[in-house]
């Protein structure tokens, strides 16, 4: 049964107003009430290809708040797609609920039965709160899943690859910032050390970073920090340290009013995505502060580009050598936006609305 629940409305909005700020072509709200179930899935775009996302899991303050959450990301994925070269479109979904609480085995097949009803204009994968185990039980109900585990012929959990893009990104943005993309010495605040947060650290440690880490786990925070001798800092404070570069890979939205003016770094390089709160007010915000921002979509999209991998037949190597080439796109997205007078993360937006409008027009002729 699909419900469509009362939903608290952001900035007096109605949810047809919401759904169409993004431009999104649909919005599933999905309840169930024997296993508890509130998700809510968004496609944004599927002129590329079926739209392409993880489903994340966490405990919204609000139904809105869900709802905004899934209306970003889901645009985020249309434009990591397209400025990738995938032949995908932007998705995503979010189940509303403490992952660590409410997940069973009844809850995430139902989703999934949500996902098969959809008929392949969705096709979901892991993220924050979810994991391959349940990509497993998802698979039970539908074939319209990624991120499956390697013993069932998938490419496993995608977090090393994204992590591993978000640091192409990062050694580009520090060749632009600083002349070198070494970050040996280079002080950096990682804020999320969970799954991709984790890798990240490990291959900062290996350049011999000084790294700062933070996150609501201390559990987390203990096993990152002994295992690669990173120094804990509090939550609240990794906006104040004194650091060569920021790297958010938490939730989004931590680039606003309140944290730009504290932030004393030269480049800002995570794998959270949609980092800008307002896009068109803090993207130009940075600049004036002289800080270099490395678009969240297209450094991230590691984890997007493994599990397409996976869709055509997984090759490791071929999924890295592909997330590779961030590095080279970040430099061209520097460049572009220097040449237009604009912000990064809108000169990487315009790229990635190109391509799909290009397309389009292709696939319009016939």
């Amino acid at each position: 049964m699909v419900e469509l629940k009362e939903v608290e409305l952001k900035k007096d909005k109605s949810v047809f107003g919401q759904i169409s700020e993004y431009n999104h072509e649909k919005v599933v709200f999905c309840h169930d009430h024997e296993t508890g179930l509130k998700a809510i899935i968004g496609i944004h775009n599927t002129v590329l290809g079926p739209a392409l996302g993880g489903t994340r899991m966490w405990s919204y303050a609000s139904e809105a708040e869900a709802l905004d959450d899934v209306l970003r990301l889901s645009r985020g994925m249309t434009y990591k797609a397209a400025i990738s070269g995938l032949n995908l479109g932007g998705g995503k979904a979010v189940i509303i609920g403490d992952a660590k609480k409410d997940k069973s085995e009844a809850l995430i097949r139902r989703y999934g039965r949500f996902v098969k009803n959809l008929n392949g204009a969705y096709i979901t994968a892991e993220d924050v709160g979810t994991t391959t185990k349940d990509m497993e039980y998802i698979k039970m109900e539908t074939d319209h899943v990624a991120g499956l585990p390697e013993a069932m012929g998938g490419s496993g959990d995608p977090s090393p690859v994204t992590a591993y893009g978000t640091y192409m990104g990062m050694k580009a943005a520090a060749k632009r910032a600083f002349g070198t993309d070494s970050l040996e010495g280079k002080k950096i605040s990682v804020q999320g050390v969970g799954h991709v947060g984790g890798y990240l650290v490990e291959l900062l440690a290996k350049e011999k970073a000084q790294i700062f880490i933070t996150d609501i786990y201390e559990d987390r925070l203990r096993e990152i920090s002994s295992k690669y001798n990173a120094k804990v800092i509090g939550m609240d404070e990794v906006y104040d340290l004194d650091v060569d570069i920021y790297s958010p890979c938490a939730l989004g939205g931590t680039i606003n009013d309140d944290t730009i003016n504290r932030l004393k770094c030269k480049v800002v390089a995570g794998s959270a995505n949609n980092q800008l709160r307002e896009e068109s007010v803090h993207g130009p915000a940075l600049i004036q502060k002289g800080i270099l921002y490395a678009p969240d979509f297209l450094i991230n999209a590691g984890g997007l580009i493994n599990v397409y991998s996976e869709l055509q037949g997984y090759n490791r190597e071929s999924a890295y050598a592909q997330t590779e080439r961030i590095y080279g796109y970040t430099l061209d997205i520097f460049d572009l936006a220097e040449k237009e007078g604009i912000h990064t993360q809108l000169a990487a937006t315009k790229l990635a609305e190109k391509r799909i409008q290009s397309i389009g027009k292709v696939k319009s002729t016939f």
